[in-house]
């Protein structure tokens, strides 16, 4: 089957469904794919209505299959920005997208649709997985700051020319790409992202912890793929479950490992697991979470409220003779999941289109230049910490080591040349 072939395939298997739900006869599908077809032999892709994409931006909702909190799925805000074309204009969607999503607390599922793919020309991408999220950083001593689930992203990020506070919480600015052209970054004004501080209301101690977090979950990271036709640039938001702040960002050991510090305030004995300190830390922490929220006036759900509202989801999408798909790992949350329905049921993880998809990192080749760079630099005896070339001793070892990319570029100045010429002074 040739490119023309299936790209029309999956586009009449799209508009017989979506006709369908409109309750429009075949008849007027059959035409809309005859138009297509024409299209497709003159331009070699085609490009949707603005109804057309509306619908099949929440049939993609409708079908993510780790998605819990599907039952709003038909009102979704859909907002054409096909038009944007420059960086300036993709960043002041984004900008205008977190503006309306965010709603002065009153959380609206939203998505904006840029520029898809075509042929060769790569559409937009959105270089962050998430719009807003925070920095991280890796010390000299190996010690963290910040998310270090952002700790590639940051660097790739300081690499483009930008530069962060070195806190906890510094938000990463935006990073776009228009077709093949080199990404442009951009700061997130401060009055797009809006922020909680997270406080508990009986736990001494706990607001000097200083944590904080986003009020909108807007996912940039994925491709939105409607009738064969790719969207690299769709970032789309719900409203944040309690469970992904409080038992996932702040509570995973590959986070911010709040856990131990909580179980501290709350006087737990953390010399055994048994004492199942973590489990009465991760409530108090999700307690404050949903509390923090609430009281800032700021959308969010606890997980037993989504699980019944994917309950209710289940029922209307059986009542329309549609089939649930789900990915039941994904579906159960990471907080008392037996507690829920989702936990005793099964379900079929069938990739069913429209959805969004996973795909390379669209700055995996920057990444792999700065690991060949460092590598390089390791084989003629560059100290990876300082940046500081080897002494003679050093470099005639013939040894060759090679560095992670997690490494301190090499630093200038008097203090860099000193270095230069009595060798590392770690080594």
């Amino acid at each position: 089957m040739n490119e023309h072939s299936a790209l029309l395939a999956e586009a009449e298997l799209f508009i017989k469904q979506c006709y369908a739900e409109w309750g429009r006869s075949e008849q007027e599908a059959l035409l809309r794919i005859q138009a297509i077809d024409q299209e497709l032999k003159e331009t070699d892709t085609y490009t949707h209505t603005y109804e057309e994409l509306q619908h099949g931006a929440r049939m993609a909702w409708r079908n993510s299959n780790r998605c819990i909190g599907r039952l709003p799925w038909d009102s979704l805000h859909v907002i054409d920005r096909r038009d944007a074309d420059s960086e300036e204009e993709i960043a002041e969607a984004l900008f205008e997208h977190l503006g309306y999503a965010t709603n002065g607390g009153r959380i609206r599922p939203t998505i904006t649709i840029l520029k898809p793919e075509r042929g060769k020309q790569g559409g937009v991408r959105v270089w962050n997985e998430q719009l807003v999220r925070y920095a991280g950083y890796t010390k000299e001593d190996g010690s963290r700051i910040g998310d270090p689930a952002s700790l590639e992203f940051t660097r790739v990020c300081e690499r483009l020319g930008w530069q962060g506070a070195g806190t906890d919480f510094d938000v990463l600015p935006l990073v776009v790409q228009l077709d093949d052209r080199e990404p442009k970054w951009f700061e997130l004004p401060k009055e797009s992202v809006l922020e909680v501080e997270i406080r508990h209301s009986e736990l001494p101690g706990f607001n000097e912890l200083g944590l904080k977090w986003y009020a909108v979950p807007a996912v940039s990271g994925m491709r939105l793929e409607i009738g064969g036709i790719r969207y690299g640039g769709a970032p789309f938001n719900g409203w944040y479950m309690g469970t992904e702040i409080g038992a996932r960002n702040f509570a995973d050991e590959g986070r911010y490992n709040m856990l131990p510090a909580v179980a501290d305030l709350m006087g737990l004995d953390r010399s055994r697991r048994s004492t199942l300190w973590q489990d009465r830390a991760l409530v108090e922490l999700n307690v404050a979470v949903l509390e923090s929220y609430r009281t800032a006036g700021v959308s969010i759900i606890d997980h037993h409220t989504a699980a019944a509202q994917f309950e209710t989801f289940e029922k209307r999408e059986y009542a329309a003779g549609r089939e649930v798909t789900g990915n039941w790992a994904w579906l159960i949350p990471p907080m008392a999941p037996a507690t829920t329905h989702v936990f005793h049921k099964r379900y079929d993880n069938t990739v069913v289109k429209p959805n969004f998809f996973y795909g390379k990192k669209p700055y995996a080749s920057l990444l792999n230049a700065e690991a060949e760079d460092t590598e390089n630099r390791a084989s003629v005896g560059v100290c990876p910490i300082t940046g500081a070339a080897a002494g003679p001793e050093v470099s005639g070892s013939g040894q060759r080591t090679v560095f992670t990319h997690e490494v301190i570029p090499s630093r200038t100045g008097a203090e860099h040349s000193e270095q230069v010429r009595g060798g590392c002074p770690f080594h």
